[in-house]
């Protein structure tokens, strides 16, 4: 009997038709996804604004750079305190840990050393160890601090470095950071680069002023820090963040490719190349190799229903800010425990998902009470979780990834530090989708979502990886 070539060949694509449709779904999905890219080059404009009250004067706005100091008072300790003392607690259910929420019995010993112990006049001197200074810029007073190396080595380049927080923390997250950039040697670091240290209050944080209108987001935060650091005299500088912090410095990049020299972020808002990023967690299991995916991805993303619950999980807070901010924001501004509560589980289960089943949620693991409660008090003293909180329905409000910059690329040279308890791990790959010039990918070792708060030296050793490479350039 004959068998003609064509008879091979059908019978081949009958026995092997279920692969050949997967490998033409995702070749539809590549093409999908080129196509989508090259769509989506453009520059972010800067544009302009007005945040505060009323309409903008005629007269040209007040540059100037004051120093600022943070100043408490017994009024504002005595407030505090009878406020904690109106507390009110419910009793745990049995054997609860952290998987409801804050574990009351535990809430009652931060409460305890918040009022008995904590000594707020003593973390405003450490607040005040470093130069904190305003300025106005669209109206808003904006708060900062600027460290400078103390003894910049000769011949080493000072270069400067924006850091941007995120919610629910504040500038107070790299304090532990900024002497490891600014002066290693004294800590026994062999760096090769120096920085001076420039962290911003996004406005509406801490002792930064909040907008009085509404649509302030993460590109009107961008072009403001942008003009700070005008002011300041940098034309040309570098840029961290974490959180919104990422958001915010991945605006400016794409505002500002000339000026940005380098983006550096521990957390990715992954916006770009959605079919692929969709195929590659579906199939990524399975062909790994198929999506770029190295061991310890497939280790953090799979099975891959412990994302979605995760993240449904840990979601919560954010459909309550990005709908009605107001709301939950009136009961956590009138109570500090409330506010304590709130906040300071953000800091048990975004630094490791599994401190839920510790009884104390693993809080002091990575943290001491009084830097947490210091973070705290920012919150509390400047009455800032309500205008906090509208920072997300200000960007989430109308859906993720439906303002314009969410589908841009970011062209100057980039660098992810991964930790491994961030609250969505990303992959090298899916990074590129939307870092085109990704110069380093580091899968950090440990830590969580609070980098620079969490694990300083793992996060300066980093950046100066990054930085390194881009002098090589």
């Amino acid at each position: 009997m004959r068998i003609s070539v064509l008879d091979v060949i059908f019978d081949f694509f009958s026995d092997n038709m279920w692969w050949i449709q997967i490998f033409a779904v995702l070749l539809l999905f590549r093409f999908v996804s080129w196509v989508m890219d090259k769509m989506n080059n453009g520059k972010l404009e800067i544009g302009d604004g007005w945040w505060g009250p009323g309409s903008k004067p005629h007269t040209p706005e007040d540059e100037s750079i004051r120093p600022f100091k943070v100043e408490t008072s017994e009024e504002e300790i005595n407030d505090l305190h009878q406020r904690i003392d109106l507390a009110r607690f419910t009793e745990p259910l049995e054997d609860i840990r952290f998987h409801y929420g804050f574990n009351s019995n535990y809430l009652k010993k931060v409460v305890s050393y918040w009022r008995n112990q904590f000594d707020w006049k003593k973390q405003v001197e450490i607040l005040n160890k470093y130069p904190h200074f305003k300025t106005k810029i669209e109206g808003l007073d904006i708060h900062f601090i600027h460290v400078k190396p103390p003894k910049p080595p000769a011949g080493h380049k000072v270069k400067p470095l924006l850091m941007v927080h995120g919610w629910p923390g504040s500038f107070f997250e790299f304090y532990k950071i900024i002497p490891l950039l600014t002066d290693p040697e004294s800590h026994g670091l062999n760096y090769n680069q120096i920085f001076e240290v420039i962290c911003p209050s996004i406005p509406g944080y801490g002792f930064s002023e909040a907008a009085h209108k509404q649509g302030f987001d993460s590109v009107a935060t961008a072009r403001i820090f942008y003009k700070l650091m005008s002011r300041l005299g940098f034309q040309e500088f570098y840029i961290q963040g974490g959180d919104w912090g990422s958001l915010i410095c991945v605006n400016m990049a794409q505002m500002l490719p000339s000026q940005v020299k380098g983006i550096h972020v521990n957390m990715c808002f992954i916006s770009n190349g959605t079919f692929f990023i969709l195929m590659s967690l579906l199939l990524g299991r399975w062909f790994p190799w198929l999506f770029g995916f190295r061991e310890r991805d497939v280790q953090l993303l799979y099975p891959a229903k412990k994302i979605f619950s995760s993240l449904f999980r840990e979601s919560g807070y954010m459909h309550i800010q990005a709908t009605k901010p107001d709301t939950v924001g009136c009961a956590l501004n009138n109570c500090p425990v409330g506010l304590a509560a709130y906040i300071l589980e953000k800091f048990s289960t975004w630094t490791n998902p599994e401190y839920r089943y510790l009884e104390d949620g693993g809080l002091e693991k990575k943290y001491t009470l009084d830097d947490l409660l210091t973070n705290i008090m920012i919150y509390w003293v400047t009455s800032s979780i309500v205008p906090s909180q509208r920072f997300y329905k200000e960007n989430l409000g109308q859906g993720i990834g439906t303002k314009k910059h969410d589908k841009m690329k970011v062209f100057v040279p980039a660098a992810l530090a991964a930790f491994p308890c961030e609250l969505l791990h990303c992959p090298e790959t899916w990074a590129r989708k939307k870092f085109k010039n990704l110069c380093s990918y580091t899968h950090m070792p440990q830590g969580g979502h609070f980098a620079a708060f969490e694990e300083p030296l793992l996060l300066a050793e980093d950046i100066q990886k990054f930085m390194g490479i881009i002098q090589k350039k």
